[in-house]
């Protein structure tokens, strides 16, 4: 018998239903995508939905930059920042600095 799923989770059925797709292509096309994806402030999927004449979203939802780090980072940054591996919220605020500093850094030049 199949059960019912909780009402905050029935807009989430077709964002599971959703196939993600994947292109090989030459390195100067995916980067032409990603630069007009990144000039108009949209994500790359985004910008391929909108070269295929797709629905998209306007803005992306959640603009921001993302890494993955592994405990072994945690370790590494902590030793950097002088702090403890556990200290995950302080470590992101240095890291936040440290890519503040670099741009401002970078622009400036």
């Amino acid at each position: 018998m199949a059960r019912k799923l909780p009402d905050k989770w029935q807009s989430s059925v077709k964002a599971v239903k959703a196939v993600q797709v994947a292109f090989d292509m030459d390195e100067k096309i995916q980067l032409s995508i990603r630069k007009q994806a990144l000039e108009a402030g949209i994500s790359p999927s985004e910008q391929i939905r909108d070269i295929l004449g797709l629905p998209t979203n306007k803005r992306p939802k959640r603009p921001r930059l993302t890494v993955s780090l592994s405990p072994d980072d945690y370790e590494l940054l902590a030793e950097k920042y002088e702090l403890l591996p556990e200290q995950q919220l302080e470590i992101k605020k240095k890291l936040m600095d440290d890519l503040i500093h670099y741009v401002g850094k970078s622009t400036s030049s």
